[in-house]
């Protein structure tokens, strides 16, 4: 045996060692199929010019029952993307109200304090199954949200009480904010007057 063939009986000695420490994982071993006997370095024809024996290979590993597809071993391991999710699609904003972007703008526009602008309508949850709305842009000072209809708008302002003000089809959101009862006047003056 040649300095170079030591690499690959060693890796042949670790791979045997691994296949026989795995074992087949069936209940039965009863029903499994002998085992071929492994063949030596003497019952091995030789291909090398000095007459040193080639290394036997290894037979692939089985794949144990519903483990799966065997992954390809000449291209490298298979990546597995993760599914990426569908789009989500929210309801659509009836005809005529305005927009949650519109609205910030209108304060904005209007001198209020509007900071930390973030578009929020994922939020809204995927085909409109969260709280149902068409839009949500939340700020620092107050969050806006447009729903598809006044009866889903009537019914989220009355969750949120007080700390909310409704015109349509789109409610103001006090809840997270750290707006002073006496600016939400002007917010709720500046929305009724897009209408």
């Amino acid at each position: 045996m040649t300095n170079r063939s030591l690499p690959a009986v060693a890796v042949l000695v670790i791979a045997a060692a691994l296949t026989a420490a795995c074992g087949d994982d069936a209940p039965d071993r009863r029903a499994a199929p002998p085992a071929a006997p492994a063949s030596t370095p003497a019952d091995v024809p030789s291909s090398d010019p000095a007459g040193a024996p080639e290394t036997p290979v290894a037979p692939p590993a089985a794949t144990p029952t519903g483990a799966g597809p065997a992954v390809p071993s000449a291209g490298g391991p298979t990546q597995r993307r993760p599914a990426s999710p569908p789009p989500v699609k929210l309801p659509a904003r009836p005809t005529g109200t305005p927009g949650a972007r519109q609205v910030v703008d209108a304060f904005k526009a209007a001198g209020l304090k509007v900071p930390n602008v973030r578009d929020r309508s994922t939020d809204c949850g995927p085909d409109g199954l969260g709280l149902g709305c068409s839009e949500l842009v939340a700020t620092d000072a107050v969050t806006v949200y447009v729903f598809p209809d006044e009866t889903s708008a009537g019914d989220i302002a009355e969750t949120w009480g007080g700390q909310s003000f409704r015109r349509g089809t789109v409610v103001l959101n006090y809840l997270e904010a750290k707006t002073p009862a006496a600016d939400r006047a002007r917010y709720e003056k500046v929305l009724t007057s897009l209408r």
